[in-house]
């Protein structure tokens, strides 16, 4: 049986955007690249950043330091199996994007923002903060992804000043949000998929993500794919020196649907391994995602506030097989 299959990419339907003046806070180019963002977001929920300052020596470092970790055997990457904090390594068969898919055809190691269990939020219990697990097998992983994490999170930043000038805001409206992000990193591992596993079998079966933006790296392999405006896949190309950016389902409805959470999904036919590494830059785990804040008239509001972190908590729930009872 072949493969889920997608058109080619038109090259306008999703735009690369230079977010240089962003990263430097210059107003006038920001507002430029703001208005260019918000267009895509609208209309497709996609688009690629450029200009964002995380050097490619550094992806590529990544992407060979997490190479070496999923080579290592079974064994090693289960010493850092995935805690309840959602840090560490998932295997084959661990998440499942929606309820009647396959399991999807990947590994990943995820990590967060690096708190000590003195931190006042750990100790209180905080649901997904708290330390990373790092293989001791692989002491040189950290030192590749934790440096190219927060460099992910300053672009990520920088975005979110262009959607907030878009949106008629301050460029630092949603700072407050991101004091503490609720972000995490991941860096996933694709195996070859063979064709007689069939259309349903998916690197990562149709989802929309959770939370506020995903930052994307991908290597030259190709395999994402994203719904079109015209509702059939197109493919998302991996294009040098880029971050794929996409809508999550919180920035939908912060954006009281203005901004478009939009399916996707990983179909690598290449017949090689694929990687990619992703950051999922989500608010603070307190923070309240209200619409009335983005409207000018508070009436208009389609979604009830809701905090982040119990958002993305009830998601985890139904996606990952670790958390499910009795795991």
């Amino acid at each position: 049986m072949a493969y889920a299959t997608a058109r080619a990419i038109a090259v306008d339907d999703i735009p690369v955007v230079d977010i240089a003046p962003l990263v430097a806070r210059d107003q006038a180019g920001s507002a430029t690249a703001g208005a260019a963002m918000r267009e895509a977001s609208e209309r497709i929920g996609f688009f690629y950043i450029a200009g964002h300052g995380v050097p490619e020596a550094m992806t590529a470092n990544l992407f060979a330091a997490a190479a070496r970790f999923f080579a290592l055997p079974a064994a090693a990457k289960a010493e850092v199996a995935v805690n309840r904090r959602h840090r560490g390594w998932i295997g084959t068969g661990g998440a499942k994007m929606y309820g009647t898919a396959k399991a999807d055809l990947k590994e990943s190691f995820v990590w967060g923002l690096e708190l000590p269990e003195t931190d006042a939020e750990v100790a209180a219990g905080t649901p997904l903060m708290g330390p990373n697990q790092w293989p001791a097998a692989l002491p040189e992983l950290r030192a590749a992804l934790y440096p190219w994490y927060e460099a992910v999170m300053a672009a990520g930043h920088a975005v979110l000043r262009g959607l907030a000038l878009s949106l008629g805001r301050d460029m630092d409206f949603f700072v407050a949000s991101y004091r503490r992000p609720l972000a995490r990193g991941s860096a996933i591992w694709y195996p070859p998929q063979p064709p007689e596993l069939g259309r349903e079998q998916f690197g990562v079966a149709p989802h929309t993500d959770y939370g506020g933006l995903t930052l994307l790296a991908q290597d030259m392999t190709g395999g994402l794919q994203v719904k079109g405006t015209d509702r059939e896949w197109v493919m998302a190309h991996p294009i040098p020196g880029t971050f794929v950016v996409n809508i999550g389902d919180l920035m939908h409805r912060w954006t009281n649907g203005r901004f478009r959470s939009n399916p996707h999904r990983v179909v690598n036919t290449s017949g090689r391994t694929r990687q990619s590494a992703a950051v999922f830059f989500d608010p603070g785990f307190h923070a309240v995602v209200d619409p009335r804040d983005l409207l000018d008239d508070p009436a208009e509001a389609k979604y009830p506030p809701i905090a982040c972190g119990e958002w993305v908590v009830g998601r985890f729930d139904k996606a990952f097989k670790y958390r499910a009872p009795g795991a």
